[in-house]
């Protein structure tokens, strides 16, 4: 069975991690995506260290875990798109491809003859997605993006952390760069939905993803609760706003997080706890009671989970059908045989490095499954075969062009 995407070649004209993400989503479903990189430098992510992943020998590499997570099932070409060769390059290529990904600041490529009206005229029914911190338009349209600026700007900041009564709390980010993946993943699906358009109809067309704007559709329950009830939502921890008990709890050996959604998933977790009357008291039987009277009951379960550790009480009250789980470092995430068993950990074979593990793609598709071709290329690996093989390019124009530097 060919891969669903097989038919569909990609250029990836973008850099750092929301572009390059939303590609990668593209090849690990066939697509033949084509990265292009500035020649000597490359996407600046290559440069994201230390650290530096070491080699079958122990020496380090000039790879970093930033580039290598999100440009697996790519070929890398090197072209100056500021040379006006180099966007003919560019040009030549587009006639070849389907869709067009890229994430340079608002009007660069336009000034190079490279937006979307200067490409469509080249390929009528070219997909073209922009990734940009604030989208195409607005007052912010000009400001340069970064992750942790749109975090802050979008309200994800404001209720991630302790709350304010907890001494040296203050706003945080996440611990992974939430918004740049967001708006990979909503490129990802805008472009798929854009290439079933085409099937149907011919039509190309134009995609502008801004990472203020998928930053806050991660905020929907929050969002709504300040437009609906004119609430302003604050940092809470790691305690649940609607349900309780729904927080992490000390254990004799670590912490585990319990989230219980309903009354019959409390009775459950007093039965396994051993206070099955709890289950029942007045205080304590509805989700609107257990939240009136939290101050009463939180103490009550810190003393209980203080007596056994964190594996007991996730086979205890797992086997009671009650949400519940470890606090996992990364370490012990992999050691875990559930994990283990879904293949969330792949390897590839790597020019410098050898076999070099990678996170896969968590789709799980019982025809097309996500594929592992190519393991995330050297800079410029693909140059010379990509511009033969799409631009025409023979030997001596090769060498005149890099003579030129424009690639």
């Amino acid at each position: 069975m060919k891969a669903p995407l097989s038919h569909i070649r990609v250029l990836d004209l973008s850099r750092q991690l929301a572009g390059p993400w939303s590609a990668q989503m593209l090849a690990d479903f066939g697509a033949d995506v084509i990265k292009v990189e500035r020649p000597k430098v490359g996407d600046d992510m290559r440069h994201y260290g230390p650290p530096f992943v070491k080699g079958a020998d122990g020496k380090e590499t000039r790879e970093c875990p930033f580039f290598l997570a999100a440009n697996r099932n790519k070929r890398s070409v090197t072209i100056d798109i500021g040379h006006q060769e180099g966007q003919e390059l560019i040009r030549r290529m587009v006639a070849h491809c389907d869709v067009v990904i890229e994430n340079y600041k608002v009007g660069t490529l336009q000034r190079y003859g490279l937006g979307y009206e200067d490409l469509k005229k080249i390929k009528p029914d070219l997909v073209y997605c922009s990734v940009t911190g604030y989208g195409q338009d607005g007052p912010y349209k000009d400001r340069a993006g970064y992750d942790s600026v749109l975090q802050a700007m979008s309200g994800i900041m404001s209720i991630t952390g302790d709350p304010d009564d907890v001494p040296g709390s203050g706003p945080q980010k996440t611990g992974m760069p939430v918004s740049d993946f967001s708006a990979g993943l909503y490129a990802t699906v805008s472009m798929l939905a854009a290439l079933m358009h085409r099937e149907r109809t011919g039509e190309g067309q134009y995609i502008d993803i801004a990472l203020l704007d998928t930053s806050m559709s991660l905020l929907p329950v929050e969002i709504l609760r300040h437009l609906q009830l004119g609430e302003t939502p604050k940092r809470i921890g790691l305690k649940s706003r609607n349900m309780v008990p729904a927080q992490a709890f000390h254990c004799a050996d670590g912490q585990l997080v319990l989230a219980v959604g309903t009354d019959e998933q409390f009775r459950k977790l007093m039965q396994g706890l051993g206070r099955p009357e709890l289950g029942t008291d007045p205080r304590f039987e509805t989700n609107r009671l257990r939240k009136q009277n939290r101050d009463a009951l939180i103490p009550i379960l810190d003393g209980l989970f203080m007596q056994q550790t964190v594996a007991h009480w996730v086979e205890t009250l797992s086997a009671r059908q009650v949400p519940c789980g470890s606090v996992n470092d990364i370490s012990q995430v992999f050691k875990d045989p559930h994990v283990q068993h879904r293949g969330m950990r792949i390897e590839m074979n790597h020019p410098t490095i050898g076999n070099v593990p990678l996170l896969g793609n968590p789709a799980k598709l019982s025809v097309t499954p996500p594929s592992y071709r190519r393991a995330p290329p050297l800079l410029g690996q693909h140059t010379r075969e990509i511009l033969c093989e799409f631009a025409g390019a023979d030997d001596a124009v090769l060498a005149r062009l890099a003579n030129q530097e424009v690639i």
